[in-house]
């Protein structure tokens, strides 16, 4: 499940950072790919979409902040 939970970190913050550099300069990291009509591209955003997805299902599980595990001293 740790191995699940990286790899869908790691793709929301690409995501974040393509929508960070989209909304900056307009510049789409899929661009790279193809641009979005690219089969390599489509799939790159569904994975990212879909690890949002296990993220926010599995947040109060692996977040020791909202589960309630992290010291007082915060």
């Amino acid at each position: 499940m740790k191995a699940l939970h990286m790899v869908s970190f790691m793709l929301v913050i690409i995501g974040g950072l393509n929508w960070l550099l989209v909304g900056l300069i307009g510049w789409d990291v899929g661009a790279l790919f193809g641009g979005q009509d690219a089969l390599i591209s489509r799939i790159v955003y569904v994975l990212v979409g879909l690890s949002a997805v296990v993220l926010v299902a599995t947040h109060k599980k692996d977040c020791k902040v909202c589960a309630g595990k992290m010291s007082s001293t915060m």
